[in-house]
């Protein structure tokens, strides 16, 4: 594991492009990045411009298209080969990001994809947020449940975007989402340490 698969370079950091919001959802202005920007279920995900080039930006969030690959076709994070799976489940390691011991694990949404046996190894002493402490856990069941991102507000509502959102697959609000990251819920989890 080089560079982790699904970091952005910081290169790719640039800033968003804009959307129009109209009752019938959100839209960028020009039509054909909107149509090719949309998945299977007519989410729009957000583009990542620049050139893939210069280190790993660990504190940015997850490059949007690679994120969203690997979460679909559960490929590691790390490498994009096929993420590692046994008789318990398959192979994640997530953040504790401040959970006590004796957290319970069932049912967590997470955005970060499944890894590899070879990459889970190297990945805490490359990522800084997984060095800070992180759970190796074996899933059975990861259900995508929908997308989180910037769920702007329909035209006739006051306020501001929200910029992280968690919108499900079956909400009205997913026509008012740019999403960033698909989310899957983790069901039959075994703490392997």
């Amino acid at each position: 594991m080089t560079m982790p698969y699904v970091l952005p370079r910081t290169g790719e950091l640039g800033p968003p492009i804009p959307v129009t919001v109209s009752p019938h959802g959100v839209t960028y202005t020009d039509p054909v990045l909107d149509t090719a920007c949309r998945d299977l279920d007519g989410v729009l995900w957000e583009v990542r411009e620049g050139t893939p080039t210069g280190p790993p930006a660990y504190t940015a969030e997850l490059h949007p298209a690679r994120q969203r690959e690997a979460m679909e076709s559960l490929l590691c994070a790390g490498c994009r080969r096929a993420a590692d799976r046994d008789e318990q489940g398959v192979l994640w390691l997530i953040p504790r990001l401040g959970a006590p011991a004796g957290t319970c694990w069932e049912d967590v949404r997470s955005a970060i994809p499944p890894m590899c046996a070879a990459c889970a190894e190297l990945a805490p002493r490359a990522c800084p947020v997984l060095r800070d402490g992180h759970i190796t856990l074996r899933v059975r069941e990861a259900e995508l449940i929908g997308v989180r991102g910037t769920l702007y507000p329909r035209p006739d509502e006051p306020g501001a975007p929200d910029p992280d959102a968690l919108v499900a697959y079956d909400s009205p609000d997913l026509a008012y989402v740019v999403a960033r990251q698909a989310v899957r819920e983790l069901r039959h989890v075994t703490v392997v340490r």
